[in-house]
């Protein structure tokens, strides 16, 4: 499968993705990735996977969903980063970054046992938050409206992250937009009350998207992968719309973003179609109809568990790639276990050459 980029693109193995998963394993709280992330992430990569998505990763500290989550506002972080990414890449991978601001839900609790829920208080690591508009929607402390001074600084601390994911020799960046974190924040009028340029429309609500893509795509490499994730409806009447992920879909790929992964809902209770499988996938095949007249790649994510639902997925074009994430937690071998289901030969799965006389 060849994943486009600017200028062309390049193979990966198969169209099976990992998808962003948060581990909340920096003990350090430094947002520096540790030997977890370095096991974890390169379990994955011999378990057969195309292309490893690692977890949401702050472009600055107070952008961490929680205190233990990776950063890469230093380089520091960035050194960390590549030694990740060679392992991911020695066991035949492609490497992908999430680069996020959790806006108003950030400073949380990290969602392990033993963890309360809600903000951090500032005396335990906790810190003040920012949002498109204060809203207590989200059920958190409240966060203050960021101000439009901050919103520049915001830009360049995104396109300095790229770069230096760049540095650390990721293939791959995913700017995160989706699940009611910082952009999406700015995207959906369930929170964003702004009555400046970033507030109101549907284009001013996307501006801050468009001017974060832009900053990236000025530093990013054009041979390598330009990605975004969405929530592609919130689910709710009078919030962000699969209507309206279409359109900026389609105003990104003029920007330079080549690949789409459609999840959804983030913002307030969830009143969405009962959850199962398959449940996100025509989210993914509208954007994927919406864009058909250009050269992107489009994943579905949610409720994919097994190699026969996603094929069927593919076969049918509803996506061009499948992102799995909690079936991937499960087994880290999915992709393996997946390609021998489909009938695969044995000496062509995808799997690490180290496992190749492992048996199902």
């Amino acid at each position: 499968m060849t994943l486009p980029t600017a200028n062309g693109g390049f193979t990966l193995r198969n169209r099976a993705v990992v998808a962003p998963m948060c581990q909340y394993s920096v003990d350090a709280e430094d947002g520096v990735p540790t030997d977890w992330h370095l096991s974890h992430l390169g379990a994955l990569a011999a378990g057969g996977f195309g292309l490893v998505i690692a977890e949401a990763t702050a472009v600055v500290p107070e952008g961490r969903i929680s205190p233990r989550d990776t950063g890469l506002w230093n380089d520091e972080q960035r050194q960390a980063w590549s030694r990740i990414v060679d392992l991911v890449h020695a066991n035949g991978s492609a490497a992908g970054l999430q680069l996020a601001h959790a806006g108003a839900k950030a400073a949380t609790w990290p969602m392990l046992p033993g963890f309360e829920d809600g903000t951090v208080p500032a005396a335990e690591g906790g810190w003040p938050t920012v949002s498109s508009s204060p809203s207590d929607i989200f059920g958190y402390d409240a966060a203050r409206e960021l101000p439009r001074e901050e919103i520049a600084d915001l830009v360049t601390a995104w396109a300095d992250a790229a770069r230096r994911a760049d540095e650390a020799g990721f293939d791959v960046i995913q700017i995160h937009a989706a699940h009611g974190y910082l952009l999406h924040q700015f995207l959906s009028p369930l929170v964003n009350q702004r009555t400046d340029e970033y507030g109101g429309s549907y284009e001013n609500r996307t501006r801050l998207v468009k001017e974060i893509v832009a900053a990236v795509a000025e530093v990013w490499p054009e041979d390598k992968v330009l990605g975004i994730r969405f929530s592609g409806t919130d689910w709710a009447d009078d919030g962000w719309t699969l209507r309206e992920t279409v359109q900026l879909s389609q105003e990104l790929r003029e920007l330079g973003v080549t690949a789409f992964d459609l999840s959804s809902a983030g913002i307030g209770p969830y009143t969405g179609p009962r959850t199962g499988p398959g449940y996100q996938t025509p989210l993914a095949a509208a954007v994927k109809e919406g864009l058909q007249e250009t050269d992107s790649f489009v994943t579905a994510v949610g409720g994919i568990t097994t190699g026969t639902q996603a094929e069927h997925i593919l076969a049918t074009g509803q996506a061009d790639g499948v992102a799995i994430a909690r079936a991937a937690l499960v087994n880290p071998h999915w992709a393996a276990v997946a390609a021998s289901e489909l009938g695969v030969p044995r000496e062509e799965n995808p799997r690490a050459k180290q496992l190749w006389r492992g048996r199902w």
